[in-house]
């Protein structure tokens, strides 16, 4: 879809500065705006890649300078909701697809669909499956047996959601996601490791929105648990027996070990590893790269590797920047101390010579 910045403006309330003929076709970030395209500039620190943008016009606040460019403008009191409202106007989303089942899926004899689902090509249900009302199963998803899926799901292509394993309502799994692969558990016998059976599942709360090729393994006896209205971007291990609360949120390339239990609007932060049986507490936050070996309070926010608290971390950071300096420092001063005793050594000897007549 295309339209002009007066349409735009007059979409979302801006005022318009510049050519009100100016046609724009998409939405994009300051650096790698194109000619057509509207550039949000909502932050300062962005100004720096202004003068090599390619943006046809720039979507600013109302404290920008119209004097920093000769871009046209459009200046709105809330430039981040603005630019939401006209990305959904020139990108509006895709319509639903028609219920049914598309001839080349599979679906068993005796699951169950509800009203309005949709199960597009090469999709495949399996023995006593369940999906909700409203679901949609894209191409190549898998749903295992004895599966429950809620009402208004969207299950993106390959997703798997294996045997006995539980979705509630409108989640929604990006491709790619794997739901109850089994646990990592062995047990060392006699120089070899033998796989312990997983034999629990997994279940995840309404509102819970997974990355793309995000891991969920089963549990060994029990539930792996994720809670209500939690959010876990891509590439997340979350392994067996964890209990996510609700409404965490989990970033790229973090992971659980097992027995792992988050309490409610725990954040955990990317390439952050738990230890196994670790309990963080409500409304915790884990660092970026933090190794958590021990439990973390409600409320705490921890970071490094063993993670500790925040404040200690910043101070061990600060320590850490200053240890050449400190480096060079203990060296000059080993040095003049050397110096030092080898003059005490030559006037020790002089006054000893001085005593015996020498």
């Amino acid at each position: 879809m295309e339209a002009t910045l007066a349409q735009l403006a007059s979409l979302v309330g801006a005022v318009l500065r510049g050519d009100p003929a100016t046609r724009i076709r998409a939405v994009a970030g300051v650096q790698g705006a194109r000619a057509g395209d509207l550039a949000l500039l909502g932050d300062s620190s962005y100004l720096r890649f202004l003068p090599a943008t390619g943006a046809s016009a720039l979507l600013v606040g109302p404290d920008f300078d119209p004097a920093a460019t000769t871009l046209p403008l459009l200046i709105a009191q809330a430039p981040g909701q603005a630019m939401e409202a006209i990305a959904a106007f020139l990108c509006p989303p895709e319509e639903r697809p028609e219920p049914g089942v598309h001839p080349t899926a599979v679906v068993a004899a005796d699951a169950q669909l509800g009203p309005g689902v949709v199960v597009q090509a090469y999709a495949v249900v399996e023995e006593g499956a369940v999906v909700g009302a409203r679901t949609i199963l894209r191409p190549f998803v898998v749903v295992g047996r004895n599966v429950r899926i809620g009402a208004n799901c969207f299950l993106h292509p390959h997703a798997v959601v294996l045997e006995r394993c539980t979705l509630g309502d409108r989640v929604i799994l990006h491709s790619g996601v794997v739901i109850g692969a089994d646990g990592y558990g062995y047990e060392f016998k006699d120089g070899v490791h033998h796989k312990l059976p997983q034999r629990g599942t997994v279940e995840i709360g309404d509102d819970v929105e997974i990355g793309a090729n995000t891991t969920i393994d089963r549990a060994r006896y029990g539930r792996t648990v994720v809670g209500a209205g939690t959010k876990i971007d891509n590439l997340v291990m979350v392994s067996h027996n964890d209990v996510i609360g609700d409404h965490c949120l989990l970033v790229a390339q973090c992971g659980l070990a097992g027995t792992t239990v988050l309490g409610h609007h725990v954040t955990v932060a990317a390439q952050a590893g738990v230890k196994d049986h670790i309990v963080v507490g409500d409304g915790a936050t884990i660092g970026a790269k933090a190794g958590v070996m021990r439990d973390v309070a409600s409320g705490q926010t921890v970071l490094g590797t063993p993670a500790q608290d925040i404040g200690r971390e910043r101070q061990s950071l600060v320590l850490h920047q200053r240890l050449p300096d400190l480096y060079e420092r203990i060296r000059a001063l080993t040095q003049q101390l050397g110096e030092l005793q080898k003059e005490v050594a030559r006037l020790d000897k002089a006054a000893e010579d001085h005593r015996e007549g020498r």
